[in-house]
């Protein structure tokens, strides 16, 4: 039954809404990996006849979300031995 569950292509799509959300309120490209691979993971599973086991499920979301976060980082990663500095205040 907890297998069925995970198995669901729409329980991953809506952990994926709930990750992106969770990167709106708290950005850094910290959930944004694991959205992107939760949601990849979801889409992965409305693919007919794929129906892995949950230990492989998982594995597929942890390379998923750790490919997509280097690729995110790559892209949006300052030039290397760029520092960003800030020269005046939002204030001012």
């Amino acid at each position: 039954m907890a297998d069925l569950f995970w198995m669901t292509w729409w329980i991953w799509l809506a952990g994926a809404l709930l990750l992106a959300i969770l990167e709106i309120a708290l950005p850094g490209f910290i959930f944004l990996g694991f959205a992107i691979g939760a949601a990849l993971t979801g889409l992965l599973l409305l693919i007919p006849g794929i129906s892995p086991s949950l230990p492989v499920l998982l594995m597929i979301f942890a390379a998923l979300s750790l490919v997509v976060w280097l690729l995110l980082r790559r892209v949006y990663a300052l030039p290397r031995g760029q520092v960003k500095t800030f020269r005046h205040d939002i204030n001012d």
